[in-house]
């Protein structure tokens, strides 16, 4: 099942983005009283209820293109759509501001009915270099946008809010303030949820992969949202972290307590108390007898996806830099209403072994069906319930994003720059699969009947019913 592929020189993790169209969960502010982020709502389900989406196009002849903009050269964050705008995160190779050169991380916004370029905001790189802030990386945050702000991780590791017009509300600096120290970049999609902001801050090992820097310095961060103080954080998991910690959280009333639930840069997933950041339960994501090593002979993994939270489970995969290479990986169905070190006692199904590889990708749950990407190329179906597999589809290229279920159907994207279209379903069928120019290494967003996707440095909005 593993199968060598040249890999894309980054040796930042770089979470493919979805994000959709939902209700903002907790107070608002905003007019439209809704919110947009990774992952469509806070338990991180791909799944969108978008109809008349497209299952064909034609970059080359405009079919089915409504339109498409230019970004950076290298793009690994959104796109994200709220209130007519649509926001994407990238470097500084599309050079939008002549007076703004140099390599720069930026955050672009664009306007969804003709995709005019309305504004951006740019980011120096931190003077440490790569140890903190890779070379041409950008921002590789997924924006939050609620409240009529926008909120996200710049490559400086600063939890930072914008208005809608990209004004600077206000910054909160991980590294200064909390003694983070990001391993390659802080990549961290944040978390709005009522008046608190959750993210990651991107601590981990210093340029050598030997030690940890600063191994009390903070993991997990819940900001005020209208202020950007903060109100608490976590040094979890301390002196354990493996590589780094990059990914999402996510949130959901489970068992009627509400749960913040976080990645940790050790392999194992935290729940905390959203409010206080009080530890409820733990649960180690890989085998007790695994190693960890950098590249394919390590079998233990650190957690690069998002975990999803659905139906008070929790669902998520492990894995490693894509430069680490192909290996075994594991996935889990964790019953989430446990405390304490549950590890042993909650788990409702795994796959390991020779089953799945190493995954970036966040899940897509619908309808029974749980659909599960890995970096090997493969997109899984299975049995919500039983964990059952029920079909296969090979991509024949490395998969960095995440399924995608809307309108009946699954899509896909992959680094060779395809995006396969599947019918959602327990059996398998191709309804399409098509060349984008570019690697795809996010994952597409709906709305309003238009789809769009961001390759490494296009964006495309497409519908149905288009002429060239």
């Amino acid at each position: 099942m593993m199968r060598r592929r040249g890999w894309l020189m980054a040796a930042v993790i770089i979470l493919a983005a979805v994000v959709g169209f939902s209700p903002l969960y907790g107070k608002t502010t905003g007019q439209s009283g809704q919110a947009a982020m990774f992952g469509n709502t806070p338990s991180r389900n791909m799944v969108s209820d978008e109809t008349d989406l497209p299952d064909t196009w034609d970059i080359e002849s405009g079919l089915n293109v409504k339109w498409s903009q230019p970004v950076g050269s290298q793009a690994y964050a959104g796109p994200v759509v709220l209130d007519g705008q649509i926001y994407v995160g990238t470097n500084n190779e599309g050079l939008r501001d002549p007076n703004l050169t140099g390599d720069r991380g930026v955050v672009m916004a664009f306007n969804t009915s003709n995709g005019e370029f309305l504004w951006q905001v740019t980011h120096t790189k931190l003077p440490a270099g790569r140890v903190n802030d890779w070379p041409l990386q950008g921002v590789c945050s997924t924006p939050f946008v609620g409240n009529d702000r926008v909120y996200y991780l710049s490559n400086q590791a600063h939890v930072v809010a914008l208005d809608t017009a990209g004004d600077l509300v206000w910054s909160f600096d991980l590294i200064n303030e909390l003694d983070a120290f990001p391993h390659n970049l802080a990549t961290s999609s944040p978390l709005v949820v009522g008046d608190i902001l959750f993210a990651s801050t991107g601590n981990g090992v210093d340029e050598g992969h030997v030690q940890i820097p600063s191994p009390f310095g903070s993991s997990f961060v819940a900001l005020d949202i209208n202020t950007g103080e903060l109100i608490w954080d976590s040094i979890l998991p301390g002196e354990n972290i493996l590589h780094g910690t990059w990914t999402n959280p996510a949130y959901g009333v489970i068992g009627g307590q509400p749960q913040v639930i976080f990645p940790g840069g050790d392999g194992w997933l935290y729940s905390f108390v959203p409010e206080t950041g009080e530890l409820i339960w733990k649960f180690d994501l890989n085998p007790k007898d695994s190693v960890w090593a950098l590249g394919s002979r390590g079998t233990r993994n650190n957690v690069l996806a998002t975990p999803v939270i659905y139906q008070d489970k929790v669902f998520v995969g492990v894995g490693q830099d894509p430069e680490h290479g192909e290996a075994p990986g594991n996935f889990w169905a964790i019953d989430a209403t446990g405390s304490g070190d549950v590890t042993t006692t909650h788990s409702v199904w795994h796959i390991g072994g020779d089953q799945i590889g190493r995954t970036m990708s966040t899940v897509a749950i619908s309808d029974g069906i749980i659909y599960i990407a890995d970096l090997s190329g493969f997109l899984y179906a299975h049995d919500l319930q039983t964990g059952e597999r029920l079909w296969t589809y090979d991509a024949f290229a490395a998969i960095w994003g995440s399924p995608f279920v809307a309108d009946g159907k699954v899509y896909i994207g992959d680094e060779d720059g395809d995006v396969a279209i599947l019918r959602h379903g327990r059996e398998l069928e191709e309804l399409g699969e098509y060349h984008m120019g570019a690697a795809v290494y996010t994952t597409p967003v709906a709305q309003n009947g238009v789809l769009y996707i961001l390759t490494r440095n296009r964006l495309y909005a497409l519908e149905s019913g288009g002429t060239p």
